[in-house]
């Protein structure tokens, strides 16, 4: 079930910065790239048919989150675009993530957003109203989801454990904020290493600017895919 390839988001504003950045890699590396809000509101269907074009396998990281028809609808189209995997919010309900699942058809992976890694659980409780434990949020999210029909979830490498013990071992665990030892957390709160997140049990992870920011972006990558197989 593990993906092999770290999921490089492409956090640009451009089309044109997404060239300039894959061209940095050999051309016969197929890579696996998440292409997010910012870059997918900025350029729209084209960036995917680009990437897609180039032999590459696409997340769209979209979080879909809105009543169940607009989202199976949102899902057709996306299902067009041949991309390998997207997302919605799991606190848009069951019936909207089969809704999801139905729009987008059996091809592509579906995951859903437990909570986001920015998320402190003193945020979750004094913002979101949820008197529980960050964790048990997770974890209640997670099952929501596998009943919904969907692939798994994105969560933090810390929740991993807790998702697969109470669901199955093959429920997918994507675990964004993952920086290489020594890097600097950024906006993520809940953070963890490539080595650490794949003896932990996550089946991919996502990295962003420690390998877009990098002076040598293919090196950078080398190195954490490297670390990320062990």
């Amino acid at each position: 079930m593990r993906e092999s390839r770290p999921i490089i988001a492409l956090d640009f504003p451009s089309l044109s910065d997404v060239k300039s950045f894959l061209a940095r890699f050999p051309k016969k590396e197929q890579l696996y790239v998440k292409i997010g809000m910012e870059l997918y509101y900025a350029v729209g269907p084209e960036v995917v048919r680009y990437v897609k074009g180039l032999g590459h396998s696409v997340f769209l990281d979209l979080k879909l989150h809105d009543i169940p028809n607009t989202v199976q609808s949102a899902m057709k189209v996306l299902a067009e675009l041949e991309v390998d995997m997207t997302n919605v919010h799991a606190a848009g309900g069951v019936e909207m993530m089969k809704a999801a699942r139905e729009g987008l058809g059996e091809g592509p992976r579906l995951i859903a957003v437990t909570q986001l890694t920015s998320t402190s659980e003193k945020q979750m409780q004094h913002f979101q109203n949820i008197q529980t434990s960050l964790e048990e949020s997770v974890v209640h999210y997670a099952k929501k989801t596998a009943e919904a029909g969907l692939d798994g979830v994105v969560c933090s490498a810390q929740e991993v454990k807790l998702i697969k013990g109470a669901i199955a071992s093959d429920f997918i665990c994507l675990t964004p904020g993952i920086r290489p030892a020594g890097s600097a957390a950024g906006d993520q709160k809940r953070v963890m290493t490539p080595k650490d997140a794949r003896q932990i049990g996550s089946d991919y992870i996502v990295v962003g600017r420690p390998i877009t920011q990098a002076d040598n972006p293919a090196e950078a990558y080398r190195t954490i895919f490297e670390q990320w197989q062990g």
